[in-house]
């Protein structure tokens, strides 16, 4: 029995890596690609399984530099060479369906790529083909000495029930918003949470249907906002707006598919094809920023240093630029002793993060407006719809920010 959660099992020899990563999502397992194609010693360590990983449904929309990105460091090269690209989006309001051309405004695209086979492709990547370290369903991790030149991580191991403790130069901190590393950074006061509610919940429903369009469906109604996002030929993701903290359970068959047939309503389309429900789920609409997103040998990547409501599509394409500065960084200082990176990290990725907070929070007007019961915010709200068809300017600024081009 461990008394003491905190402290190393001193019969278990400590092991040293030059990084620990935490967390083996999209952020976590390209910093750790980056780090051994560069062959760098890394240890990823994950409280999940690897099947939970592989298979726990998540986003699915790629900006195109994200995908390039990914590409150019050798990573999920073959998932994103065949993954379906999208070019355009439509709205529907006011009983109208309107299409917008996002490729032909800006020359960029979006790859559909649901997160679960990104993270399948990774870890495959890394573990399965170059050999790389990782650990799954680790428990109760702790950090130790993050802001001296030897760090270390403490986990228990979950086949032994000993605690291990494994010294290294850096910490990258990939483990969501329940993990350590933040707590470790917050609590310490060594970096404060900025955070913003936007007041409603989304009804996350994964269906067994085809998508009825060939493209992102985005609905702005009276009752409330509802989404349709291709995921594949056969499953579509679909987002209803409700109650902040309602129970999914209410939202029966036919309640979610007669909402949905609601509030994406439009003249001279066809009708939704329905399907069998396959998850239901209420997610609370909020954000939250880690200022600074390091300290020390720490640093943070992806939800641990930033969360956007899903309401812009972009905590996937954030988290895989975090790894992108990160995972560069971190090679540079350790096979050129190049420190410049690690010094500019988290201003740079900030920089980013607040871009893409701001747009989410204009979106956010937009797509809830009409239903907030106040005519103010709903007049702006169609105002500003319009604008996106009556402006080939306005579309096209619209477009840079919604696929991320204006900040690559």
């Amino acid at each position: 029995m461990i008394h003491d959660s905190h402290h190393p099992d001193t019969s278990c020899r400590p092991e040293h890596v030059p990084v620990v990563v935490l967390g083996a999502g999209p952020a976590g397992l390209t910093i750790a690609g980056i780090l051994r194609a560069a062959s760098i010693d890394c240890l990823v360590l994950e409280t999940e399984s690897r099947q939970f990983i592989e298979e726990r449904p998540r986003a699915g929309a790629l900006e195109e530099p994200a995908a390039r990105g990914l590409m150019q460091r050798g990573l999920a090269v073959e998932l994103l060479r065949h993954a379906e690209r999208h070019t355009a989006c439509e709205f529907r309001f006011e009983g109208e369906a309107r299409r917008l051309d996002y490729a032909e405004l800006t020359g960029y695209h979006l790859v559909v790529c649901p997160q679960p086979r990104l993270v399948k492709a990774l870890v495959h990547e890394y573990a399965d083909v170059r050999g790389g370290a990782i650990r799954f369903q680790v428990r109760d991790v702790a950090l130790h000495g993050i802001g001296t030149d030897r760090p270390s991580v403490s986990y228990v191991c979950p086949e032994t029930g000993r605690r291990r403790q494994v010294y290294c130069d850096f910490i990258a901190g990939c483990d969501g918003a329940r993990g350590v590393s933040r707590a470790a950074l917050t609590d310490a006061g060594l970096a404060r949470i900025a955070r913003y509610d936007h007041g409603v919940g989304w009804l996350a429903l994964l269906a067994e249907t085809p998508p009825s369009t060939d493209c992102v469906l985005f609905g702005v109604h009276p009752r409330g906002f509802a989404g349709q996002m291709p995921r594949s030929p056969e499953v579509t993701r679909f987002y209803l707006q409700c109650p902040p903290g309602d129970a999914p359970e209410a939202w029966t068959h036919e309640r979610v598919w007669a909402e949905l047939r609601e509030r994406l309503a439009a003249a001279d389309v066809p009708p939704l094809r329905e399907g069998r429900l396959l998850e239901k789920r209420v997610l609370g609409m909020h954000d939250y920023v880690v200022e600074p997103m390091a300290a020390g040998r720490l640093f943070l990547a992806g939800d641990a240093g930033h969360l956007t409501a899903p309401i812009a599509a972009k905590g996937m394409n954030l988290a895989l630029h975090d790894a992108f500065l990160l995972g560069d960084a971190l090679t540079a200082r350790l096979t050129k002793d190049d420190d410049s990176g690690l010094a500019g990290y988290s201003e740079a990725s900030l920089r980013r993060v607040w871009d893409y907070q701001e747009f989410s929070h204009w979106l956010s007007d937009v797509y809830h407006g009409a239903s907030s019961d106040d005519p103010y915010r709903a007049g702006t709200s169609l105002a500003r719809l319009r604008r996106l068809f009556a402006s080939r300017a306005a579309a096209s600024a619209f477009a840079e920010r919604y696929l991320g081009a204006a900040s690559y």
